[in-house]
């Protein structure tokens, strides 16, 4: 009787522990993955990711997670697990390390590709990176931390197995299912089994292709594709865009290259850190003498060339962009050539890739854009695949737009998941995760916080705000000088506008938008207002309600007032 006693009590007790699973960011968005995880006085995090910024963020460089609920809990952090080299989940480390100092783990490309962020950001002495083996247990606090070998459109890719009191959360990271990798193993599908046999209490499926029936397909076809490409087309010089970080894809190309006994040159600021840190590590393999320096590419025949550039996204500073706009300094697209497009537009990006597709082709080259890429991302059927090997108790879709979310769920469902145990979670959301029950129990701060030149979090939704509306509409300053005591109109008011009309062809707007200024001072006199404040608040509104009257048109108004003795 006494044994069944201790049983049952070691049972509840087990089913009272509970963990928190807080996304500060990654959902709703493709980007800027980060995820706590919360057990008593220990958290740890999954990756740390930035986001790049939509069209409505004028002059914005980068957006990065808002971490306060880690700030706030600074002695609970133990540290960062990384899952891969994307800038969606490593871009944010050097600003989130200078205000949270706490150690860093990944697979060894991963943390080389950290390492080069943080010696831009000069923060390469402070920081504490440790590299990572498959099968390798990091102990976190409470939480034991297993990488697990998984495939993705970068080497060294990463699943984590996050061993808490309160049972085991597996974390699949951004992955697909690749029988045949150009580098490296297949997924270990073998220890995702075993952990599923020991019980997984919870799953966190990567969901960026969660709306595309079937498999997607191995990296290596790709290969073939390149292949037939350069086959047909020996007499023109090929440029391939394609992700920086896709060391695979490179290696296929520099393969492909060589075969056809054509020169190789890498262009692109990150296109070149990334490949030289894969090459320094051994994770590509370049044949001798076939890459050359850029300034080398005139030395030999064009259809002898192969260029590998950044791009593939249309973003407009890229070399690729700046090829086909003709700024580039040293590569001019000439009619023979051929572009291969090696990426799919990330959703946003479709308007800036057409316009380079068409700036191509205005220049008479070729531009290819059929089965020269994978996914790097796990469709429906390896969705699947991941949760009949895991068995997981609770689905919790991360990674991707609400569609792909819900579109994840209904994969979990369709393997026999209930319902009620699926939860779509939001950026900020507190799930509380136990035996028996996971569901929201809070909110914490979580969003964007914005990166403009060196500034971090100085532009906020206001200062937005006022650059969309600058944009839009324009800005109109009013100058003026005012007597000191009696607040009379001395000089002006003199009207300087900036992206409102051209000044030269409205004179008549200009001089009775001046007389509606005077009349609004010299009322303000008249009503005995001496606050320069409501003055100024005065002449804006007076001269808005001008300008929508005549114009249907609202700028931003500022007036500027100077005192003389």
């Amino acid at each position: 009787m006494e044994n069944t006693n201790k049983k049952r009590r070691g049972r509840a007790k087990k089913a009272s522990k509970k963990i928190k699973i807080i996304p500060l960011g990654g959902l709703e968005q493709i980007g800027m993955n980060i995820t706590a995880f919360e057990y008593d006085d220990s958290i740890m995090v999954v990756d740390c990711g930035l986001a790049f910024p939509s069209d409505d963020m004028l002059g914005i460089d980068l957006v990065i997670p808002d971490i306060t609920y880690l700030k706030d809990n600074y002695l609970k952090v133990k540290g960062f697990c990384i899952t891969h080299g994307h800038e969606d989940h490593i871009g944010a480390l050097p600003y989130i390390l200078k205000q949270l100092n706490v150690p860093v783990y990944g697979t060894k490309l991963t943390c080389a590709l950290i390492e080069k962020k943080l010696k831009e950001h000069q923060i390469d002495d402070t920081a504490k990176l440790n590299v990572v083996k498959y099968g390798d247990t990091v102990k976190l606090g409470d939480f034991n931390v297993e990488f697990v070998k998984t495939n993705h459109s970068i080497a060294d890719a990463a699943a984590l197995a996050i061993h808490s009191p309160a049972g085991t959360i597996f974390h699949t990271g951004d992955f697909k299912v690749d029988y045949t990798p150009v580098f490296g193993d297949p997924a270990d599908l073998g220890r995702m089994a075993e952990i599923g046999k020991q019980g997984c209490l919870a799953m966190l499926c990567d969901s960026t292709n969660a709306t595309r029936p079937g498999f997607t397909m191995s990296e290596r076809t790709v290969g073939k594709t390149f292949d037939m490409i350069f086959a047909e087309h020996k007499d023109s010089r090929i440029i391939v865009a394609t992700f920086a970080s896709n060391v695979d894809r490179v290696q296929q190309i520099i393969n492909t290259a060589y075969k056809y006994d054509r020169k190789v040159v890498v262009e692109g600021r990150s296109m070149v850190n990334v490949i030289g840190t894969a090459a320094d590590l051994g994770y590509i393999d370049i044949p001798e003498g076939t890459l050359i320096d850029i300034d080398h590419l005139r030395d030999y025949p064009q259809e002898k060339t192969v260029i590998i550039t950044t791009g593939s996204q249309g973003e407009s500073m890229a070399a690729l962009s700046r090829m086909a706009s003709s700024i580039h300094r040293k590569v001019e697209i000439v009619p023979e050539d051929v572009v291969i497009m090696s990426s799919t537009p990330i959703p946003g990006n479709e308007k800036a890739v057409s316009k380079v597709i068409n700036e191509l082709s205005m220049k008479g080259a070729e531009v290819i854009f059929q089965d020269t890429h994978v996914s790097g991302h796990a469709c429906q059927e390896e969705i699947k695949l991941m949760y009949s090997l895991l068995k997981p108790k609770f689905a919790l879709p991360v990674h991707g737009e609400y569609r792909h979310l819900m579109a994840g769920r209904g994969l979990a469902e369709a393997v026999g998941i209930p319902s009620e145990n699926v939860l779509i979670m939001s950026s900020g959301d507190v799930v509380e995760l136990g035996e028996d029950s996971c569901k929201i129990v809070g909110h914490v701060e979580a969003g964007g916080v914005f990166v403009d030149g060196l500034g971090v979090g100085d532009v906020g939704n206001i200062v937005l705000r006022d650059r969309q509306s600058l944009s839009q509409n324009g800005i109109i300053i009013v100058a003026m000088s005012l007597e000191h005591g009696t607040n009379r109109l001395l000089s002006g008011p003199d009207i300087v506008s900036r992206g409102f009309v051209y000044v030269r062809e409205s004179t008549d707007l200009m001089n009775e938008a001046s007389a509606v200024v005077r009349e609004a001072v010299a009322d303000c006199l008249h009503a005995r207002i001496t606050d320069w404040a409501k003055i100024k608040n005065v002449v804006r509104d007076s001269l808005s309600e001008f300008l929508w009257k005549r114009m249907k048109r609202n700028p931003v108004i500022l007036p500027i007032i100077m005192e003389v003795h």
